[in-house]
Parts: structure tokens; C-alpha cells; sequence
């Protein structure tokens, strides 16, 4: 059942979200190497991903209520290390991680590192990769999706962390084509990774913005906050 469908589900994880970010949600490091990378008290993390110019840091700078914690660029390539924001009063409730885009616009050295955290770090809990709702997914999405596949399940059948796909800018889709894109999206999305969380479908340039609470009590289910005691 969607995250999203279950209100009972959805309040209490949501609520533990929205108390962590009433203290602080702020920039704790950058790394642009795996020995740079910051300990931050094992807190449990969730890293976002996406294709240049996806809308990555306008969306999580909406899911943590600051205008631009997250520097947000019209030129593709902004974000070129891995950077920690920690969520919660000190040592934090959960931290989020930036990654440099990927595509056309990426780095080599930037997918080795992104490569490198997924595969060392322990308190990773999800994975969140972004689609712009603009376009059908390319042949670098597509890449991604079935890279990070290979990397959801160990050679021991354990699956260290999920995966959760996230649709945004719904707001610049056509009215009547909405029910003809976001299937197609599904679909691709299902197709490459079929391990992947059903997406999500977000506007942060909506009012008033659209899936954002989704997301908010969806990291907070990744992390565990709805279960933490209170």
C-alpha cells in the first residue's frame, strides 16, 4: 500500500519529521573524496540522486522548509561533492545527503564516490533517485536505475538499503497528458529497477506544494523516526 494512502501510517512519521526539523535542519560537511566523508554520529541517512537539472535541491530544500539550505543552480553541474545536512537537535534525528548529478553533465570521480559511500556506508537506510516529470526517462536514467539495482542486494541476499524513486516538477506536465506521462515513467522506472519503491509524485512549485509531506514521512519511515520513543 502507498505511503501515502494510509493516513494512520503516515501522521505519526510525518510529526516525527516535522519535530526534528523545528529544531534544525543545517549544512554539516562536504566531501569531495571517501576519506572526507564525516562520521556524524552514525544518524541513520538517506542520499538523493538525479540527472542534472532534475530539481533536486529545490524539492529537498522544500522537504526541510528552507528557502536554499540546498544551493539550487539553473546550470547543471552545481553540486560537485557529497554534501551532509543533519536534520534534528544535536547529534541529529537524520542527515541528508546531495549528491552530484548524474549524465551528461557528470563526472567520472563523481560516480566513483557516490559508488564508494553506497558501498561503505552502514547507516545508510535509502536511496532516492529524481525524475523531472518534464521528460520520459534517457538512456542515463535507465543506467542508473539498473546500477543501483546491483547494488540493493548483497552476494548474501541481504538488501543493505531501498531504493525510492521520486517524480518532480508534476506541475510543468500538461493537464492532459498527466495520465499518459506518469505511467510511461512508472513503467520505465519498474522496468530497470524493479526493486525500486514506487515513485512518488512531487511539485514544490505548486500552492500548495504537492507530495512534499509524502516525502517527508517517507524518509522519516526509512529512518525509523515514527518508531523512535518519544
Amino acid at each position: 500500500m502507498p505511503l501515502a494512502s494510509n493516513g494512520h501510517v503516515l501522521r505519526p512519521r510525518l510529526t516525527a519529521f516535522r519535530r526534528a526539523l523545528s529544531t534544525t535542519a543545517e549544512f554539516s560537511a562536504a566531501a569531495a573524496t571517501l576519506e572526507q566523508i564525516p562520521k556524524l554520529y552514525n544518524r541513520p541517512e538517506v542520499i538523493v540522486t538525479g540527472r542534472a537539472n532534475c530539481g533536486k535541491s529545490t524539492l529537498f530544500n522544500a522537504v526541510l522548509g528552507k528557502k536554499d539550505l540546498l544551493r539550487t543552480s539553473k546550470k547543471a553541474g552545481c553540486t560537485q561533492t557529497l554534501n551532509f545536512f543533519t536534520v534534528g537537535a544535536h547529534p541529529g534525528s537524520v542527515v541528508l545527503v546531495d549528491a552530484p548529478g548524474y549524465g551528461a553533465r557528470g563526472r567520472p570521480e563523481w560516480g566513483s564516490l557516490f559508488d564508494s559511500y553506497l558501498a561503505t556506508r552502514m547507516q545508510l537506510k535509502r536511496v532516492y533517485i529524481l525524475f523531472n516529470g518534464k521528460h520520459l526517462l534517457n538512456s542515463a536514467d535507465v543506467q542508473m536505475l539498473a546500477h543501483l539495482s546491483e547494488t540493493l542486494m548483497t552476494e548474501d541476499g541481504v538488501q543493505p538499503f531501498t531504493l525510492q524513486a521520486v517524480i518532480t516538477k508534476a506541475d510543468c506536465i500538461p493537464d492532459k497528458s498527466l495520465g499518459q506521462v506518469i505511467p510511461q515513467i512508472r513503467k520505465q522506472i519498474w522496468e530497470a529497477a524493479p526493486l525500486c519503491l514506487p515513485p512518488i509524485v512531487t511539485s514544490a512549485a505548486m500552492r500548495p506544494m504537492f507530495g512534499i509531506d509524502t516525502v517527508r514521512a517517507n524518509i522519516a519511515e526509512a529512518c525509523g523516526l515514527g518508531l523512535l520513543k518519544k
